[in-house]
């Protein structure tokens, strides 16, 4: 059994990406032995939905694709990663603008609060950012 696993799609910055990312990660985490009816896998999948959606709809058309990332080191942590092309780093909205939407980061950082994890941003060597999520994993990971 491997003590470190990593897997990751690359896929087009258009809508219909945030379901084939969502469906990709409910994919490997089912291989990686976490059962899909879980609230911890339901978290992960809202979370991976928000940043997903994240770089489909923030991103202006200046990134052409965007990339899901998992890394799993064994009975310790989960890294979830979007990563996209576009220089323009997350930032909060203004409250009157968050009725509508740009509520997506405030709801990743309380659930990564609320699981024991991390959230943040790192740039990327081409001028874009990776957006992350480290969460604790307990789940035994299947070779």
């Amino acid at each position: 059994m491997a003590d470190h696993q990593e897997a990751h799609v690359t896929l087009p910055s258009d809508p219909v990406s945030v379901s084939a990312a969502r469906r990709h990660v409910a994919r490997v985490l089912a291989e990686w032995g976490m059962r899909d009816d879980t609230e911890d896998t339901g978290t992960i999948l809202l979370i991976v939905s928000e940043l997903a959606t994240n770089a489909v709809l923030h991103t202006l058309g200046q990134s052409p694709t965007f990339t899901v990332r998992l890394v799993l080191d064994r009975d310790e942590e989960l890294r979830l990663e979007v990563t996209d092309s576009h220089p323009r780093w997350p930032r909060r909205l203004p409250p009157a603008v968050q009725r509508d939407n740009g509520r997506g980061l405030a709801i990743i950082r309380v659930l990564a609060r609320e699981c024991g994890g991390r959230f943040g941003v790192t740039p990327t060597e081409d001028g874009g950012k990776t957006v992350w999520v480290v969460l604790p994993w307990s789940v035994p990971v299947r070779g």
